[in-house]
Parts: structure tokens; sequence; C-alpha cells
């Protein structure tokens, strides 16, 4: 059956529904939140600020800030993570670059590596989307924990309830 065209120019928005499922965006005006409760601690001095909490295809995407120099985690990726460095640098142990403001980092999968903040940043915010899991691992590879979006997610859950502004907080960042 054709589709009759009615005339619009590009500022016409889009007219017919979207689908039915589909799910909101998620959009969050100020990322770097004014309110410190939104932190969730993940060690001293360390703490994820959730963007997207991707269940359905397992890949959370946060903002890490460090507050302390030093080594961060030792960790492998079986699958690829993005990094956009916003304050501070980092580098790894196993490389000789560094990751510094305003710049990109592609960590390819199967990549194992110990993350180091330097002695004169006093505080490192990097956005960083993570596919998969993240293993941690001793200097031989043996794996000494985990995370994934489901771990975050309890994290959360529990950060959230623990300092005021419930469980479900979190659920604004699911998807």
């Amino acid at each position: 059956m054709p589709v009759e065209t009615q005339e619009a120019d590009a500022r016409t928005p889009y007219q017919l529904p979207f689908p039915k499922d589909a799910q909101e965006e998620i959009v969050i005006p100020k990322a770097i939140p004014e309110d410190e409760r939104i932190w969730v601690p993940q060690a001293e001095n360390v703490a994820f600020r959730p963007l997207c909490l991707n269940r359905s295809q397992g890949y959370w995407m946060n903002l890490l800030r460090v507050r302390k120099s030093g080594v961060l985690s030792r960790h492998r990726h079986p699958q690829a993570v993005h990094g956009y460095v916003i304050k501070g640098r980092w580098h790894y142990l196993e490389h000789d670059w560094m990751a510094e403001e305003g710049g990109y980092v592609f960590e390819a999968p199967g990549e194992t590596h110990t993350l180091v903040v330097p002695e004169d940043v006093d505080e490192m915010i990097t956005m960083f989307q993570v596919n998969g899991v993240m293993l941690y691992v001793d200097p031989w590879g043996k794996t000494q924990g985990f995370e994934d979006v489901f771990t975050k997610i309890d994290m959360c859950r529990a950060h959230y309830e623990k300092v005021g502004l419930g469980a479900d907080f979190v659920d604004q960042f699911i998807r």
C-alpha cells in the first residue's frame, strides 16, 4: 500500500507513534552530579556514577571518579571498552601511553591491564562503556573477582537505599 506524503520541512517532528515497546531515552542534563549521594562507592576514594546500565545487552556506561593516586586495579576485558577522559589523567602499567583530559581510549577485547593514577593527580574522572564482564586478576591472570551490569545494579541499589535516595533510584539508568 503506498504511503501518502504530506508537505513538511526539516523542522517537522516525526509524526507517527513510536514502537509500543520502545524504551524511553536516558537524558542526564548534568552528568557530573552536585549531589554527592549519586556517586556509588567502589573502594576507598573510588566511586562511579551510573549513566546507563543495559542488562539486555550486558554493558554499562558510567563515570569513574578516583580521588587518590596509585594503582586502582588490574583487570581483563573479554569485550571492548571505550573511555573518554573528562578530568585528570591515568595510564596502564602495561602500556607507554597516558590517557589525558579530553582523550579517548579504545581497549580491545582480551586486553589485561593495571590502571594507575599518577601522584600529581588529585581527581580523575573518565566516562567508560564496559561491555560484558570485567575480570579482576592477579599478575598471572588468575581471576580474583568480577563485575558485570548486574553487580553494578546491585551496588547501586544498596548504596542508594543506604543514602536515602531509595533502591529504585537506579531504575532510571536501567535499560
